[in-house]
């Protein structure tokens, strides 16, 4: 089991790519094929959430978009020791890894609004033609450090990326909709949010909404207690 932080790379945080936001939660099952290679299979439950109004960059700030979601993933990973390493077994008590494979993830922004939380998904703020599907596939990535600190128990840091075929973690995408087009009054307040505080009107329909990249990011960055079941025959965690 292992806990953490979660974070993401999005139209709300374009540039730093180990921003937390939330925390994370997971359970693991490995089967160790030799004291190199494994594969795992995961379930981590996280939190992200961006604000324009907290960047330091004014014209994010003029923009004032906002969203958190919960992400629930399920991840099937291949692992690659550097080093000989198999807990209670080897005579390593420490070696670097990587990892990497394939994951799906629910998710489902949000934003507050007049004290409400609304989910933002179903409000089309961007004119799609029909809401964007709630779940993604992903790629997960990421390299950590396994220790075997007593017996066969390991703890186990990570830091791990995934490459969702989604742009609408944080349910911006591409451009400012023609208003009149939005499904509702609550659709049009949260497509465009910049006059809220007083500040300009920056939702001009054509004019660029999100960061224009195809594809969010996540991540989660984590610490696990591992307990190692040797056999003569395979390993199990």
């Amino acid at each position: 089991m292992g806990g953490g932080g979660s974070g993401y790379m999005g139209d709300l945080n374009p540039y730093n790519p180990v921003k937390i936001s939330g925390f994370a939660a997971s359970a693991f099952v490995a089967r160790n094929f030799n004291r190199y290679f494994s594969a795992k299979l995961s379930y981590t439950y996280g939190k992200i959430a961006g604000a324009d109004s907290t960047s330091s960059d004014p014209q994010f700030r003029e923009r004032n978009l906002s969203f958190k979601t919960s992400l629930s993933e399920v991840s099937l990973v291949g692992e690659f020791n550097f080093m000989d390493f198999l807990a209670g077994v080897s005579n390593n008590r420490y070696t670097p890894f990587l990892y990497f494979g394939v994951s799906t993830v629910n998710y489902n922004p949000q934003a507050v609004y007049q004290g409400h939380t609304y989910d933002l998904r179903p409000l089309r703020t961007e004119d799609e033609a029909k809401p964007y599907p709630n779940s993604a596939i992903a790629i997960p990535y990421g390299v950590g450090v396994k220790y075997n600190f007593i017996g066969n128990w390991s703890i186990i840091g990570d830091l791990g990326y995934r490459q969702p075929n989604t742009d609408y973690l944080d349910d911006v995408s591409g451009y400012y909709p023609i208003p009149s087009k939005l499904p509702s009054n609550l659709s049009r307040a949260l497509s465009d949010r910049s006059t809220e505080k007083g500040g300009p009107d920056v939702g001009i329909p054509g004019t660029q909404r999100g960061d224009l990249r195809s594809h969010d990011t996540y991540l989660f960055l984590q610490i696990h207690i591992s307990y190692t079941f040797v056999t003569s025959r395979c390993y199990f965690e």
